[in-house]
């Protein structure tokens, strides 16, 4: 069992304080590794269970939507105050924020929140707890913008076309340190790592922090929104399918058999520890990913084709979209894709190899060691209540002509298939060896290749509110 992390900081959250007083791929990659010691008992073994859904951090999930009576009154109060624009990838911040996701953050990181999740990838609460939060999220301005908001304690955040998301209040404007943050989330200032090219590179020199007032639920309208499932309605959908267990499995790929295998056979030995219906939230990451990424609507048509052929049980799986943009940040980034899974009511989670990795922008390696993140999960400050899933690896047994776990004493029966030859037999419309991936996930895996056009390169959701 890991032992808890105690963290002294000076710095104290503004926004944390407040909330707690008042309201609470790259490619396809084969093995799949899952294997290290839980942060709980082992499933061979057999513990007390405790049925239910795990609290949200903070104990209450934070909802920073204005009331439909008073939103109008919010959009006069807007229309007289200082305008920040937000790019989409911003937008997407906002979402994440506003349905409680980073529960308990208020909004935007001010600089005492900024600075311990820089340090300590963790924020402390008023009673001395931790939550884990390993990402800053952030506002950037630039010169002008802090110029024109002057003296205002409150900003109007506005989407591409002008047209009113939130408000920004309380707000404190700070430095943005650009390389200690590139350095301190990602571990290097290599050029050519995407999310730093998208959002800070041409950011502005200041962030800006405080609490939202989101004027109306983030919508989308590309026909996904119906996915979008926010932490209150998941566990309302947890809860009316009586699950005394939430194991949740984040991907950014379209799913093979293998990923099957691993999401089955956690249910399989959930069961046998005592769990009666254990329900599994297959949660594809839906905001910005990289441009060679499967994009999320294509990707969301491969997962209902799954489940219509019947390689996952659609009663004892939930399909929802999880709307934070991808940083591609390895084992710092895969501590807030597990806490967040957390606020959404998962109390055990399937972590990968090489999760949140890439391979490195300038050499020609990974560059994230493949088994740091979930060796990274099991000591996470804030992340004691999750039980972090150990796994075999996963592969192509010739002998059986499907998905099964790696056998190291035939190791010449196991076929492990590259991303590159992945997409090579889709673009080529070839078939995959039988029983890699379901007839109906593999066609729209074809489909989605054969459309490409070489000015196929804008993959970040355009969203606006309802």
């Amino acid at each position: 069992m890991a032992s808890t992390i105690f963290i002294q900081t000076p710095f104290q959250s503004k926004s944390l304080n407040k909330s707690l007083n008042t309201h609470f791929v790259p490619s396809f990659k084969l093995p799949v590794s899952l294997s290290f010691k839980p942060r709980t008992a082992a499933f061979s073994k057999r513990v007390h269970i405790r049925a239910g859904l795990i609290e949200p951090d903070g104990g209450k999930l934070v909802d920073l939507h204005v009331s439909k009576p008073e939103r109008e009154l919010k959009k006069r109060e807007a229309a007289s105050l200082p305008k920040v624009k937000l790019t989409p990838i911003d937008v997407q911040w906002v979402h994440v924020l506003s349905e409680g996701w980073a529960s308990p953050l208020t909004g935007f990181m001010r600089e005492s929140e900024f600075l311990q999740t820089l340090h300590f990838n963790s924020l402390r609460l008023d009673d001395g707890s931790f939550v884990n939060m390993s990402v800053p999220i952030v506002l950037a301005i630039d010169d002008l913008q802090k110029a024109s908001i002057g003296e205002s304690n409150r900003v109007a955040l506005l989407d591409s076309d002008d047209k009113l998301i939130a408000i920004l209040t309380d707000i404190e404007i700070y430095k943005h340190p650009k390389e200690e943050r590139i350095a301190r989330t990602w571990g290097t200032t290599a050029p050519g790592l995407p999310y730093v090219e998208e959002t800070i590179t041409n950011a502005g020199n200041w962030l800006i922090g405080g609490d939202l007032e989101v004027i109306a639920p983030i919508k989308y309208n590309d026909g996904l929104d119906r996915f979008r499932l926010s932490p209150v309605e998941l566990r309302k959908e947890f809860e009316r399918r009586n699950a005394d267990a939430v194991f949740a499995f984040q991907l950014r790929n379209p799913v093979h058999n293998g990923h099957a295998l691993l999401m089955t056979d956690t249910r399989r030995r959930l069961l046998e520890m005592g769990y009666k219906n254990p329900i599994l939230l297959l949660h594809p990451l839906g905001g910005y990913t990289k441009a060679d990424d499967v994009p999320l609507s294509w990707r969301m048509k491969q997962h209902e084709k799954v489940l219509e052929d019947g390689v996952l049980d659609p009663e004892t799986t939930v399909v929802s979209i999880f709307p934070s943009p991808m940083h591609y940040a390895g084992p710092t980034e895969v501590q807030w894709h597990a806490k967040a899974r957390i606020n959404a009511g998962a109390n055990f989670y399937i972590v990968g190899r090489d999760p949140a990795g890439m391979g490195h922008p300038v050499e020609k390696r990974d560059l994230y060691d493949a088994d740091h993140g979930k060796k990274v999960l099991s000591m996470a400050p804030g992340l004691e209540r999750l039980n972090i899933l150990p796994f075999r690896v996963a592969a192509y047994d010739n002998t059986q002509g499907k998905m099964a776990f790696f056998d190291p004493s035939r190791a010449q029966d196991f076929l492990f298939i590259s991303g590159t030859k992945m997409r090579t037999l889709a673009k080529n419309k070839e078939n995959p060896p039988a029983g890699f991936m379901c007839p109906g996930g593999w066609e729209v895996l074809v489909e989605y290749y054969a459309s490409l056009t070489p000015s196929d390169n804008d993959r970040i959701p355009q969203p606006v509110a309802a």
